[in-house]
């Protein structure tokens, strides 16, 4: 297992990513000695922010290990996850409490093949869990749309932090949306979900379905021209303040997101009551309970990676429970829906999910998903 870990280094306002071989990175992954020297104004001594070191911490030993992919984005979580611990436990607060340790994962280490010929789910999540299991780590933040509808044994996940907008952005260069987009454009995407739904309405389109890497180095290739749009979640973008980038934005009714999108998902080990605690602290219930519908219709369909299915479960205006569920043919020829409605409560709503599952996979029948 690949590990780095970052240290609070509040002197300097920032973190300080430091790795067995020595070096330092910073929060955006590039490494401090390659940044550019400052002369902080009225100062004639120069600042080196490759100078930049951990401060001795308050904390020997930290209280609280929180395990993370490597990636920006993964990153933002993370870090979103340590200043409500922060901002809700003083003793959290103290320099040196909280550490961030970076785990690269399977998904991370093959990106030149599509997630579904490697594996499917449980590529993001499988080393995180590991090394929480193996105590590495007391905290795994995961972005929920990764994790499997199982979790490994001696984990419990009770906490999702308050959803971001579940929405997709589309991008692009040359065109304002999908709609206006010339017959023969390639849209990128590693998403079948996405994939199925494009060419159901589209199908004069074609998708480059190997569009992977992370949200930069998919923007990067986006304006390398090696295609002509690419859809990306907008919470992601949005944890990264990178909105500006966002052409226009699809409606639910256009894209169906994917089940748990723009949720945040945090785990401990069953036998950890104090961790148990600091997180029922940070605990979204309104998110946890859509994030329960949503996974409990995936879980009927026996979703992986390879199977185009999307879910959103929300709160209406009188306080119900609006479930709206999808499944596609990877080539976008069949889609078919279906949507419930119910209370906003724990049961009804995984009932709801799994009703749906059931109702759609009796439409489907055999062979649907491998067209």
């Amino acid at each position: 297992m690949e590990t780095l870990v970052y240290s609070q280094c509040t002197t300097h306002g920032g973190s300080v990513l430091k790795s067995g071989g020595g070096g330092a990175v910073s929060v955006l992954g590039f490494p401090l000695q390659h940044l550019k020297r400052h002369t902080l104004p009225g100062s004639k001594k120069k600042q080196s922010f490759g100078a930049i070191k951990a401060s001795l911490a308050k904390t020997e030993v930290a209280l609280l290990r929180i395990g993370t992919r490597g990636s920006p984005l993964a990153l933002a979580q993370a870090h979103e996850t340590r200043n409500k611990l922060m901002a809700s436990h003083p003793e959290l607060a103290e320099e040196g409490a909280i550490e961030i340790v970076v785990i690269k994962t399977t998904g991370d280490k093959i990106l030149s093949q599509p997630l579904a010929d490697i594996g499917g789910k449980g590529l993001f999540t499988k080393e995180i869990d590991e090394a929480l299991i193996n105590g590495d780590i007391d905290i795994a933040v995961h972005s929920m749309k990764d994790v499997p509808t199982y979790l490994p044994e001696k984990t419990i996940l009770p906490c999702n932090l308050k959803r971001e907008d579940v929405r997709d952005a589309f991008i692009s260069l040359s065109a304002s949306s999908l709609a206006e987009l010339p017959a023969g454009s390639v849209v990128g995407t590693a998403s079948l979900r996405r994939k199925s739904q494009i060419l159901h309405r589209y199908p004069s389109l074609k998708v480059e379905d190997n569009f992977r890497g992370n949200v930069q180095t998919r923007l990067r290739k986006l304006n390398e021209g090696v295609v002509q749009a690419t859809l990306l979640a907008l919470a992601g973008l949005r944890r990264l303040s990178m909105t500006e980038n966002v052409t226009s934005t699809l409606s639910i009714d256009e894209m169906l997101p994917a089940v748990a999108q723009g949720a945040i998902g945090i785990a401990c080990r069953s036998d950890d009551e104090k961790m148990a605690s600091y997180l029922a602290s940070l605990n979204h219930e309104e998110t946890r309970l859509a994030v329960s519908c949503e996974r409990a219709f995936l879980l009927t369909l026996d979703g992986s990676c390879r199977t185009p299915i999307a879910g959103y479960a929300s709160k209406d205006e009188d306080g119900n429970c609006i479930f709206k569920g999808l499944v596609a043919s990877p080539d976008g020829t069949r889609v078919l829906e279906t949507s419930r409605k119910g209370s906003y409560h724990f049961e009804d709503m995984v009932s709801m999910g799994k009703d749906a599952g059931k109702e759609l996979l009796s439409r489907a029948g055999p062979g649907f998903f491998d067209s």
